[in-house]
């Protein structure tokens, strides 16, 4: 209804309201008391209009925020698609390239052993044979030369094999990390599109994938290692941008931790920090934070109280959070499945922040808890 309508309920609620006297005037107190309930209504009306453009502008500011998220869901949704595109393409030449040096060595590979394969049956002696049929002293320097040649020109052939057998090493290693990427990739859209069901069909697959397939482990671990070295920078960034933001505005408290951290999850550690052999590759790899095996949607809580300066999706971390402790301090927790908090947040010691996943690069469900200072990872059983 109108704000003119309400007022005619109102007038004519009024009118109707009035005692009707046929031949008295009425007296000044019940005029008076007449005054007042129309004033008190007309009151009452301003009030109602007020309410109901509060709850219009209210309604217009969230319409307008939904429309917002949405823009930017789409835009991070459009990138994430380009980037898909990309990335299969560049997957697809990839392919291309290993196959065309597979092929390329296979027919290396298979004249060299025929020639190897022929000496071998010929006679030891087959070298002195053809030095011995020398006419003369320059024809047996020239026989000795030529052997000579043929034996270099056989090494440099192996060598070359075995360079090529490298480089398709390489190349399979590089498809590998290119098929790990495009399914982090594919994770985070289907995120983004909220289509859990596919998500856990495709978080499932690369699971699988780096459990069974040494060359995509391999790759995995590969870009872990990046992602853990540039995380350095994302932190020292995003600890600045907090610290100038407090400084900028008066009312705002950066949260500090109390010093004392505690558990992030219930669950037993299985795999510590530090250097470590690799129970399936088989050699030295540094691990750069201490994990948690935990179920998978167990509660993750901040180990102290601070600020949290990164919530959201970090290459092979997957869904991840960061918080600033204070004093250099922070704490990142990686893998996870959901999200409790956003950036900006302030959090206190013990306080649910997310839950146990396995998004990103990851063999199965566990929590990958990280305490580094000035960004760089630290022992975290030093501090629990």
């Amino acid at each position: 209804m109108s704000l003119a309508g309400i007022f005619s309920v109102i007038f004519l609620t009024f009118i109707l309201a009035l005692p009707i006297y046929a031949t008295n005037t009425p007296s000044i107190d019940t005029l008076k008391q007449q005054q007042q309930q129309v004033k008190q209504q007309r009151q009452d009306v301003v009030k109602e209009r007020d309410r109901l453009t509060n709850l219009q502008t209210a309604a217009e500011n969230r319409l307008d925020g939904l429309q917002q998220n949405l823009q930017t869901t789409d835009s991070y949704i459009q990138d994430s698609e380009l980037r898909l595109s990309q990335a299969n393409q560049s997957l697809h030449e990839l392919e291309t390239d290993l196959a065309m040096a597979e092929v390329s060595y296979e027919e290396r590979q298979v004249a060299t052993v025929a020639r190897l394969r022929f000496l071998q049956r010929s006679p030891a002696n087959q070298g002195w044979g053809i030095l011995l049929q020398s006419e003369n002293i320059s024809d047996f320097i020239s026989r000795r030369h030529q052997l000579k040649l043929v034996y270099q020109a056989d090494r440099q052939i192996l060598a070359k094999l075995n360079q090529q057998a490298k480089l398709i090493n390489q190349q399979k290693t590089a498809v590998e990390q290119q098929k790990n990427q495009i399914a982090l990739i594919r994770q985070q859209l289907l995120g983004q599109k909220a289509d859990y069901q596919a998500q856990a069909q495709s978080q499932s697959e690369l699971i699988e994938r780096l459990n069974s397939d040494r060359l995509a482990l391999e790759a995995a671990q590969n870009q872990l290692e990046q992602d853990s070295k540039n995380l350095a920078v994302l932190i020292q960034q995003k600890v600045a941008e907090a610290q100038a933001k407090a400084n900028s505005n008066s009312k705002s408290v950066i949260i500090r931790g109390t010093g004392m951290f505690a558990y992030p999850s219930d669950a037993a550690t299985s795999s510590p920090f530090g250097w470590r052999i690799h129970p399936i590759l088989g050699y030295r790899r540094f691990h750069a934070g201490l994990d948690f095996a935990a179920s998978y949607g167990s509660t993750i809580r901040a180990a102290d109280s601070g600020t949290v300066i990164f919530a959201g999706w970090y290459g092979g971390y997957g869904k991840a959070v960061i918080i600033d402790h204070g004093n250099d301090i922070t704490t990142l927790y990686g893998h996870t499945s959901e999200l409790f908090v956003t950036e900006g947040q302030g959090v206190q010691r013990g306080q649910a922040i997310a839950a146990v996943g396995s998004t990103g690069l990851s063999t199965g469900p566990h929590l990958h808890f990280e305490v580094r200072r000035n960004g760089t990872p630290v022992d975290p059983a030093s501090y629990l």
